[in-house]
């Protein structure tokens, strides 16, 4: 079993590089296109991906930002994600991984309750953040939010870094129970 490690490899100089990880690839290209779109300060590279581990003989860079995307109109998707999950080393959950549910706009539509997500980001203490993907504009907000997430986990933004973006984002959403 392959476990994907953040150190593994040395960063490249002025690249940043992000990890969609999710099944509904015409949906992860979009995204990918609309975050190479975006104005970033760094050489921006976005690898997608079905699931993990991801194979051990490509040459590929080190990968500052892991962003697991759930469907929730998919109970497939989900399960192809916590699969993936345990095939990333812990020190990855120090800020450099991301959850995104997308089809949430539709509800009456939806196989996989909110709420499962929810649980799901909280058990790894890693953000959540929601986009229906399939529109346009919410899908080019969250490029723009993706790029610069990737840019502080890269280390490219002065004076942050993942653990402060991972604590900024924590902190905007509602303490639960076992926090207190």
């Amino acid at each position: 079993m392959s476990v994907l490690r953040p150190l593994d490899k040395l960063p490249g100089l002025n690249t940043a590089t992000i990890l969609l990880v999710g099944t509904e690839d015409a949906l992860l290209q979009q995204l990918a296109d609309a975050m190479l779109k975006e104005d970033c300060t760094s050489e921006l590279k976005v690898h997608l991906a079905k699931s993990l581990p991801l194979p051990s003989n490509v040459n590929r860079p080190r990968i500052d930002l892991i962003v697991f995307v759930v469907n929730l109109h998919s109970k497939h998707s989900l399960r192809y994600v916590e699969e993936s999950l345990h095939h990333v080393d812990a020190t990855f959950f120090l800020g450099k991984v991301s959850f995104l549910a997308t089809g949430a706009g539709r509800e009456s539509h939806c196989s996989i309750h909110r709420n499962t997500v929810v649980k799901l980001a909280r058990t790894y203490r890693s953000p959540l953040l929601f986009c229906d993907l399939e529109i346009g504009d919410f899908r080019a907000t969250m490029a723009q939010r993706l790029v610069r997430m990737v840019q502080i986990c890269a280390g490219h933004v002065p004076s942050v870094s993942a653990l402060n973006l991972l604590s900024l984002l924590q902190s905007s959403e509602n303490p639960s129970l076992e926090d207190l």
